[in-house]
């Protein structure tokens, strides 16, 4: 499931990614486009492609990622955002863990397309937080049942909705002493356009004094943490 809002430039990218897995794996796949109200080609290229497009008139990756999964027909769900590329072995990977009865979900990890000193220190820092939580990106992934037991995406957060997802689909694991799982050899590769965007050493220059300020400025300093996210210059 791809939820995009105008990424006519990177989705076929992707969706050229998705149907190289989709060849290699012997389970049957379907390939959901959460269309986010995008004003560009975005819904047409995913339908040339041979994806489902649903339409999400709500601007929300939250209520775009739900979206898709409500329309999906398969008992096992997996997202990965649009300005992404999968790896080949991806759904073999997917539907092995997914066999296991100890796994409830999990995420594949990422590496760079490009790789920079800035972009290098930017990922080391998060690297601990991913170890010691298992909170991962790239292709996220879990069965339909866990994913409804969870709640599905918190679609009042319009940011980390993501982190939240995991940390809810862990609690559901522990309740029955299943865990999550990261499939680090079929990490999926992750666009650097932020960076190219904003310089590669950004998160040090741009957030700290926006978290500083968050408590004098409370709401001022989140618009600002929601632009970077939502109003990207494509």
């Amino acid at each position: 499931m791809i939820p995009a809002y105008n990424e006519e430039r990177v989705l076929p990218r992707l969706l050229e990614s998705v149907a190289d897995a989709v060849r290699a794996c012997d389970v049957p796949v379907e390939t959901i486009v959460a269309d986010n109200a995008s004003t560009d080609r975005t819904a047409l290229l995913a339908a040339e492609y041979g994806a489902t497009v649903v339409p999400v008139a709500k601007r929300a990756i939250a209520a775009a990622r739900n979206a898709g999964a409500a329309a999906a027909r398969g008992e096992i769900l997996a997202f990965v955002d649009a300005d992404m590329r999968v790896h080949p072995e991806t759904f073999v990977a997917i539907d092995a863990a997914m066999a296991s009865d100890r796994v409830v979900g999990g995420a594949t990890g990422v590496t760079l397309e490009r790789w920079s000193p800035g972009l290098a220190v930017t990922f080391a820092v998060m690297l601990p937080v991913v170890w010691l939580t298992s909170f991962d990106t790239g292709v996220v992934f879990c069965r339909r049942s866990d994913f409804e037991n969870a709640g599905g995406y918190d679609e009042s957060l319009r940011l980390a909705e993501d982190v939240a997802f995991l940390a809810a689909l862990r609690n559901v694991g522990k309740a029955q002493r299943r865990r999550l799982t990261r499939l680090t050899h079929v990490k999926a590769i992750a666009s650097t356009r932020k960076f190219d965007e904003h310089g590669d050493w950004h998160f040090f220059t741009i957030f700290p004094p926006v978290l500083l300020r968050f408590g004098l400025e409370g709401r001022s300093a989140l618009r600002r943490i929601e632009r970077y996210w939502y109003e990207p210059n494509r």
